[in-house]
């Protein structure tokens, strides 16, 4: 759909500086999704795995994010690996509901009740990232996070839109909670893509 330059705003390396592959293509659906022209893959150009890779290879960060639209529905395997061939850590943001595939350095899942992630993604997740959109969420949460291994690390973020009443009880339950992080979509805050 897009790729460009810029920092991750969200989660364990949010400030870091990362070029970002944001593929077409999504089957989860979510109501509140802030890039819905993803969703039809039929309505981004195509480009070589080449072409991709060197687009990223101008600029001096070598972190790769491959998110979406849903990612994990295509297979990256020969992407992650020509981004690894030129100095790249490999991340990609998922859903978690389809099985990965490629070489991935970061595994960020961000699972929507819409169409449930798979056991497998969660157990492989580096980090857990939660969408908070009502109360019901952090039962969400709690239940994905048993799926996780011990050393993924677990962020709840509230949903954009209702940031300013979502954020108080998001506060509250990691302070009652504090094997939880606050993860907040600091790109917006800072108005950079």
């Amino acid at each position: 759909m897009e790729h460009f330059y810029t920092l991750q705003g969200e989660g364990c390396y949010a400030g870091n500086a990362a070029y970002f592959i944001r593929l077409g293509g999504c089957d989860v659906g979510c109501v509140w999704c802030d890039v819905k022209d993803s969703w039809d893959i039929e309505a981004h150009p195509a480009y070589t795995i080449n072409e991709i890779v060197n687009f990223a290879i101008l600029h001096p960060a070598r972190i790769a994010v491959i998110t979406g639209g849903e990612p994990a529905m295509q297979n990256l395997t020969s992407l992650c690996h020509q981004l690894h061939k030129n100095g790249f850590r490999v991340h990609i943001e998922t859903s978690g509901a389809h099985t990965l595939k490629g070489d991935f350095d970061w595994i960020t899942v961000s699972p929507k009740k819409f169409k449930q992630p798979l056991d497998s993604c969660l157990n492989s997740a580096n980090e857990l990232k939660v969408v908070i959109f009502n109360k019901s969420d952090f039962y969400w949460a709690e239940e994905n996070a048993k799926k996780t291994n011990a050393t993924c690390k677990l962020y709840l973020q509230p949903e954009w839109s209702k940031a300013e009443m979502i954020n108080p009880l998001i506060i509250e339950y990691i302070k009652q909670n504090p094997r939880w992080q606050l993860s907040l979509q600091t790109h917006k805050y800072i108005n950079i893509p």
